[in-house]
């Protein structure tokens, strides 16, 4: 069977690109998505704390991390791995930031008509953060040929980090679909 590199894209090459991107993620992932108000994670855990029972649902909820906030109002998320988990590869993962030394870097390659999941590890810090979105971008010499864009979700500090593993996608197939793909994967939205 003949292989077909997938990598996901580290330089900046679809530059003007970027520019629609951001018009169509505006109105595309988060089309009906309104965040409420800001308020700072103290505020959540010191409201209604006359209630015992309330303040211990908002601890299982939102974990015990009062002496991690240092006055900070503003979340942080921080994404260490990226990775591929797929039949033909198993679990593959790269730390994060991908060292941008060359034109682009191959991190795995898949066979035509593979199924694969994409697999993210982050913390988030100081803060609830809302609406962390992804646009996963496929290019075949310079050419976009697929685009899937979603939301992660939103998502309480907590020490541990979290996993989230994006759908099941399928490489392309066929003589026609042969050849050497590139990937973009952008993350944002953070609220």
């Amino acid at each position: 069977m003949t292989e077909k590199p997938l990598a996901v894209e580290v330089c900046d090459d679809h530059e003007e690109d970027e520019e629609d991107d951001n018009k169509e993620d505006a109105a595309g992932a988060l089309a009906g998505f309104v965040p409420g108000f800001f308020v700072s994670f103290k505020e959540q855990i010191e409201k209604d704390k006359d209630d015992d029972s309330l303040r211990r649902w908002k601890e299982k909820l939102l974990g015990c991390l009062e002496g991690d906030l240092n006055g900070q109002m503003e979340p942080e998320v921080k994404f260490y791995s990226i990775g591929i988990i797929s039949d033909d590869l198993g679990e593959v993962n790269h730390p994060l930031p991908i060292d941008r030394n060359g034109d682009g870097i191959l991190l795995f390659t898949l066979n035509e008509g593979s199924r694969y999941q994409l697999k993210l590890t982050f913390t988030v810090l100081h803060n609830i953060v809302s609406g962390i979105t992804y646009s996963n971008t496929v290019w075949k010499v310079g050419l976009q040929v697929d685009q899937n864009k979603g939301m992660l979700g939103t998502f309480a500090p907590q020490r541990e980090p979290y996993v989230h593993i994006l759908d099941e996608e399928t490489t392309p197939s066929g003589v026609l679909a042969r050849g050497i793909y590139s990937a973009k994967l952008k993350l944002g939205g953070v609220c």
